[in-house]
């Protein structure tokens, strides 16, 4: 049975916005002198601790987070709803130590298979054999008639934003090496599109909002990179936010769109001096400098009016304009401490001194890895965020709070406190995004439509005959 039906949506400000992160982490065993083992041999392991607790490799966590292997044996994990960003920060830091927690024992599992070696997880977005894999945003919109020329309007900015939030990569050709913006760049094939991996379009068009379809769309980002420094988390999600902010009050904003939009992406991807050029609808060329600037003084131009000013939003603002001018003059001594790509260039050029070697050396590759690695002792992005190397945003006491806590002010809380509840109950349940639902003779299942909603009767009662 199903308890009641929905209540009304509560009303919400215009400017409250649920957010979301989807990370797809990379899977390596260095295991030198064992037997081969396969990606699929080494995720089970990994997961074999959820699977016990879990039933299956597709749970939902106490924090409203979703855990799961994902196609071609990728842990993911997809942060709870959030509506704050420092909240999606939290809970996105916290995924990376909650998918670490699981090497030890998926180590320990391996020995016992024969298979004596390391298990390394990487926060990034391709491997040697140049496969990608993705990092998504996700935005709640009002639903909206024209989403398919609303979207359209996002692109040109999500194309040129990677010279502010790319994880920046060395990149490989059979002419040598350089630096780029974004490894995910030459990866995406479309602007828009239903699909995810036939064509990994930059926004995925399929209507799944995970909450009442009548009153809302998810904007679902795919061309974002996977990001280790919670400033570029920050600027990546915020100005996104708060373009779409624009976009969604209907201002008339600079006509920027691409003539050839997967074209532009890649060729300010290779770019680092932020002087190549893209070619517009129009005829026009324009840099991707040019591009950002042109956003962010739309957004400027509306704060105290449609954009309240707030320390996050005055934060952002400064960051992203940072960001751009640091392209714009090539001194990144402003940025290295907040933005990916930025830090990652530095190390990498500090190592090239020591080493004397140049881009294509594979101590660079090593180096690029181990950057990723979520690991707390292996990974060099953590260590450095430790020695005071990478700024930070959220408390390390905040992170560890999200790894078990759900937010507070979203339906992941419902959600957190149903699969905390059940769990210690010992009853058999099932749960995701929209349903809770105990199974078993009498079977009771709650429907969550409304992701701003944090209290609701009728999980009282659906909790209430865990005791009865």
């Amino acid at each position: 049975m199903q308890i009641a039906e929905v209540p009304p949506p509560l009303e919400v400000e215009d400017s409250r916005r649920i957010f979301g992160l989807e990370t797809e982490f990379g899977l390596h065993v260095v295991a030198p002198g064992s037997r081969p083992v396969t990606p699929e041999e080494v995720a089970g392991h990994l997961f074999h601790s959820v699977v016990q607790w879990g039933r299956s490799s597709n749970v939902f966590l106490t924090n409203g987070s979703r855990l799961y292997i994902d196609v071609g044996a990728h842990p993911e994990y997809a942060t709870a709803e959030c509506d704050t960003i420092e909240d999606l920060i939290a809970l996105d830091k916290a995924g990376e130590r909650i998918v670490q927690d699981l090497v030890a024992e998926g180590e320990q599992r391996l020995r016992e298979a024969g298979v004596e070696g390391e298990i390394h997880l990487y926060k990034n977005n391709t491997d040697s054999a140049g496969n990608s894999y993705g990092c998504h945003e996700n935005y709640l919109l009002r639903r909206r008639a024209d989403f398919a020329g609303f979207a359209r309007g996002l692109l040109p900015f999500l194309v040129t934003r990677q010279i502010v939030t790319g994880a920046g990569c060395i990149t490989r050709t059979p002419e040598g090496a350089h630096f780029s913006f974004s490894p995910r760049a030459d990866h995406m094939w479309e602007g828009m599109s239903s699909a995810t991996t036939r064509s990994r379009p930059m926004i995925n068009t399929r209507d799944e909002p995970h909450a009442n379809a009548e009153l809302y769309r998810r904007m679902h980002v795919i061309v974002g990179d996977s990001t280790m420094a919670q400033p570029t988390t920050l600027l990546k999600i915020g100005s996104t936010d708060l373009v779409l902010r624009l976009l969604e009050a209907r201002v008339p904003m600079p006509e920027l769109a691409l003539a050839k939009e997967m074209q532009a992406i890649r060729d300010i991807a290779h770019d680092l001096s932020g002087t190549a050029t893209v070619e517009l609808a129009d005829g026009r060329r324009l840099t991707a400098v040019e591009i950002q600037q042109s956003f962010l003084d739309s957004v400027v131009s509306h704060v105290d009016g449609l954009i309240e000013r707030t320390e996050e939003v005055e934060r952002i603002l400064d960051l992203w304009q940072r960001g751009i001018d640091a392209v714009r003059t090539q001194d990144y001594s402003g940025i290295d401490t907040e933005l990916d790509w930025a830090i990652k260039l530095k190390l990498v050029k500090r190592y090239q001194d020591r080493l004397g070697c140049a881009l294509d050396d594979p101590r660079l590759a090593r180096l690029e890895l181990a950057f990723h690695d979520v690991s707390p002792t292996r990974g060099l992005a953590n260590r450095m965020e430790r020695d005071g190397l990478i700024r930070t945003i959220v408390s390390d006491e905040a992170i560890e709070r999200a790894k078990t806590v759900a937010p507070t002010t979203t339906r992941a809380h419902l959600r957190g406190r149903f699969v905390r509840e059940a769990l210690a109950s010992g009853r058999d349940f099932t749960v995701d995004w929209v349903h809770l639902k105990f199974t078993g003779q009498e079977s009771r299942t709650v429907l969550l439509k409304d992701p701003f909603r944090y209290e609701d009767e009728r999980v009282d009662m659906l909790l209430g005959t865990v005791v009865s």
